[in-house]
């Protein structure tokens, strides 16, 4: 087994096996005497990674056992040895299968040994041979051979050849410097084009298989053109690699000759008394932190970055660092605010302008002005007291939360009560929300780190103290990077946020002037620390009447201006309004009224743009389905129970209050109850509640005793698809299985809500406004509550309370006597018919 050996540097540089070549007088008198006699056998010498061709000279190293006893063979004989490459240069021992079949016939020409027990040989190819058949394989392999004659054609085309390929490869050492002058004259001067190929060939960096190939061919001019391809490939290669290195070159020597002019000109600067450009950026943050009117832990910090900044050449990586964050700090509202507005009267008119109804909350914004007003008005007498409480600091500013369906005007409200005071409105987002950094920041440590958005949209605002809105608060998720609703307490703490401190400014920032407003559909995903540092002001939705009231007062007007439409072009009247909240919308705000509104009046405005309507259009009740098209909604239908066993329920949802209707039937069977319509736990529990009470109680309300053994129940909630639950739906269970099992229907209109226990008592519940809202858009007309819930009556609109009649209750049976109908007589303790489920 052999290995190819460097002879001198250049070889190393190149990366390729060292070669000498035959000069043209050696050529022409080896041709001259015809060579050595080429026996029939020959040893056979397996090479890795090298293949040797004839007219050049190669070192080979050899050190396997078997491949020094056949050198020491054949240099006692002819000293001819059959040179033929391995198809695997990793294998170490290749057999007569592992080899090529076309090799050379090499004679030693010189031989080294060294001090490892290894020998170097010069060996110098002469001819091409062809392995017949393998006649030993012990101690080496031996093989029968024969010669392979080449093909040396002449012609114009071998000329041309000739010459293309010795200027490609001139091209080539031009770009490789380590090829040597020798190789390149004999590349010129060369005769011979076979030669030629070989010594060129040997010389460059080819794989293996490729310069096998080159051996095997056996005409000159095949072998010419084989050799070209792999000189252009291997040139473009090189002029490509030098085209790189230029570059690269060319970048290092711009950015020295820029450093270079740069200090000269730092030089000029001071011969002339100039200031440099850095100084005059460093000057220039130096006058803005003294503008800035930063707390004095903020200018400490400012101060001292801005001394790293000046030392710091401009091409540092960290300057840029620095320059960013100086930049946020003086650019920062740290003492500029905007001057209230303290006009009451002109408060409590933008606010009605811009919403209809929603007194809680324009009277707790009025409030605030007031409060505002009096501690300016009397700041001098409050300045001269002494201050008892060292630890409580004085609060400022104010932190709302707006809870309530989606539609009721939340978000618009805070852009209202912004104008009202006559401060900056800021709205952020926080819906789907899960890096705790969007609240905080990212540390200056990282790359491309920023502020939070609480800092960003104040610098944005330009002011301390505007009004800063976050809305769907309840939204917020959490994962693996922290949960944004914790980095919100110390901003929505009024004890905390006199000092936050953002995580890329790493200074204290004062948000106590802010008047913070967050939204939210729902109360209860908000975590109960940072609903303690709100103020909780919940939006219910609007009767019909209000959001007729709305839609001719705000949504109308907005349509015509979003639309191109003048005043009188269309007008609706209430009628036409009812019947879109009626059959087109089902929701608890007006969102999608106003939408179908907005329907409406841009096909008016095509027909108007199609000269179709020249007269202005009055959309009455009778003509919304020619806009609209079919209804989408229709009432809920409270002939439902006529028949025994169904029962009207009120509940809660997100988008407000809604009837339910709760059926019970009966079948043959022993015990069995069933429940459906897709109930949560607490209601399935409310639900056996109510059976339980019915069978306690069964002699007392004319049942049968034992009816519970004959038969099975069944209580359905349509509908089915959506998830209920809750413990509100007691009474209503109750209701249903005593009407079912009486015969005796329930009123159709009447709705009901309440908790029942097991000895009968109706507990309260909550979402009252909401669920008496349902009843009253329903058509209803008596509502049955829990008594304790008498005072969240307060809380319906006017309208409602004289539209409904209600009946407050304790127990049960008032809910019985209230609900049912009067037994008929001969019905009287049977039970009565089934209801369809």
């Amino acid at each position: 087994m052999t290995k190819t050996d460097s002879l001198n540097q250049v070889f190393k540089q190149l990366k390729i096996p060292a070669i000498t070549h035959l000069d043209q007088g050696e050529a022409r008198e080896s041709e001259e005497r015809g060579g050595p006699e080429i026996p029939d056998e020959l040893p056979i010498l397996p090479l890795r990674g090298l293949v040797v061709y004839p007219m050049t000279a190669v070192p080979i190293r050899v050190g396997q056992p078997r491949s020094i006893q056949l050198v020491d063979d054949a240099v006692v004989g002819k000293r001819l040895i059959g040179l033929v490459t391995s198809k695997d240069p990793e294998m170490i021992e290749p057999g007569p299968d592992d080899i090529y079949d076309i090799g050379t016939v090499a004679t030693v020409h010189r031989l080294f040994k060294a001090p490892d027990e290894t020998i170097t040989l010069i060996m110098q190819g002469i001819q091409r041979i062809r392995i017949k058949e393998f006649v030993a394989t012990e101690p080496y392999l031996v093989a029968r051979v024969e010669l392979v004659p080449e093909t040396v054609e002449e012609g114009l085309e071998i000329q041309a050849l000739q010459h293309s390929v010795v200027d490609t490869f001139r091209r080539l050492a031009e770009l490789l410097p380590a090829v040597p002058e020798e190789l390149m004259l004999m590349a010129a001067n060369v005769e011979n084009p076979l030669q030629l190929v070989y010594a060129i060939a040997t010389y460059m960096r080819i794989d293996l298989e490729e310069a096998q190939n080159l051996l095997e061919l056996n005409t000159t001019r095949e072998k010419l053109h084989r050799l070209l391809g792999l000189l252009t490939k291997e040139l473009e290669v090189a002029e490509l690699g030098h085209k790189i290195q230029s570059e690269a070159q060319s970048e290092v020597e711009k950015a020295q000759r820029e450093y270079f002019l740069r200090e000269q000109m730092k030089a000029i600067q001071k011969e002339l008394g100039e200031a440099s450009e850095q100084q005059m950026e460093v000057e220039e943050f130096r006058r803005k932190i003294e503008e800035a009117g930063m707390p004095e832990e903020a200018e400490k910090e400012a101060r001292r970055e801005l001394d790293r900044l000046s030392k710091l050449p401009t091409a540092a990586a960290e300057y840029g660092v620095i320059r960013t964050y100086l930049d946020w700090l003086v650019n920062l509202p740290w003492n500029v605010e905007t001057e209230d507005n303290l006009d009451i009267a002109h408060a409590r008119q933008v606010l009605d302008e811009d919403h209809y109804d929603l007194n809680e909350i324009k009277k707790r914004i009025l409030e605030y002005l007031a409060v505002r007003k009096l501690k300016e008005e009397r700041k001098a007498e409050r300045e001269a007291e002494e201050v008892g409480d060292r630890i409580r600091r004085e609060r400022e500013g104010v932190i709302l939360c707006f809870v309530g369906p989606p539609g009721t005007g939340k978000t618009s409200l805070g852009q209202s009560i912004a104008r009202a005071l006559g401060r900056e409105f800021i709205r952020q987002s926080l819906g789907g929300m899960r890096d705790e950094a969007e609240i905080r920041g990212h540390r200056r440590t990282y790359i491309g780190a920023l502020p939070g958005r609480i800092i960003q949209a104040l610098r944005r605002a330009g002011t301390k103290n505007p009004v800063f809105m976050l809305d769907e608060v309840d939204k917020i998720g959490t994962d693996f990077r922290g949960d944004p609703a914790a980095a919100l307490l110390e901003v929505l703490d009024p004890e905390q946020n006199r000092e936050f401190r953002d995580h890329y400014l790493d200074v204290p920032f004062d948000l106590s002037r802010v008047m913070f407003i967050t939204t939210a559909n729902l109360l209860y995903p908000i975590p109960a620390p940072l609903r303690d540092r709100m103020e909780i002001l919940e939006l219910s939705g609007y009767t019909e009447t209000e959001k007729v009231r709305i839609a001719q007062g705000y949504l109308l007007p907005r349509q015509w201006r979003e639309n191109g439409l003048r005043p009188g072009e269309v007008r609706f009247t209430d009628g036409a309004i009812r019947r879109i909240i009626r059959e087109y919308t089902r929701e608890a705000g007006v969102r999608n009224v106003e939408r179908q509104i907005g329907h409406i009046c841009r096909k008016v405005a095509t027909d108007i743009a199609e000269g179709k309507e020249t007269k202005p259009v009055r959309v009455t009740a009778r003509s919304v389905r020619k806009y609209l098209g079919r209804p989408r909604f229709f009432p809920e239908t409270t002939l439902r129970t006529e028949i025994p066993g169904v029962a009207t329920g009120l509940g809660w949802t997100p988008t407000g209050g809604d009837i339910q209707f709760f059926e019970a039937t009966r079948m043959p069977g022993q015990k069995g109850f069933q429940i459906t319509g897709q109930l949560g736990d607490v209601m399935k529990e409310s639900a056996q509640a109510a059976l339980s009470y019915v069978r306690s109680k069964a002699k007392e309300l004319g049942i049968q005793e034992d009816f519970f053994d004959t038969m099975d129940i069944h209580l359905h909630v349509p509908a089915g698809g959506i998830p209920k639950d809750g413990p509100s739906a007691g009474v209503t269970m109750a209701t249903a299985l005593v009407s079912l099992l009486t015969g005796r229907t329930v009123r159709p209109d009447v709705a009901m809500t309440g908790e029942i226990t097991l000895r009968g008592q109706v507990l309260p519940v909550g979402g009252i406004k909401e669920k008496v809202l349902a009843a009253h858009r329903a058509g209803l007309k008596t509502v049955i509550l829990p008594k304790r819930n008498e005072e969240s009556l307060e809380d319906v609109p006017a309208e409602a309370r004289r539209a409904l009649e209600f009946v407050l209750v304790e127990r049960v049976d008032e809910v019985f006597d209230a609900a049912l109908e009067p037994a008929k007589t001969s019905q009287a303790g049977e039970g009565g018919t089934e209801a369809v489920a």
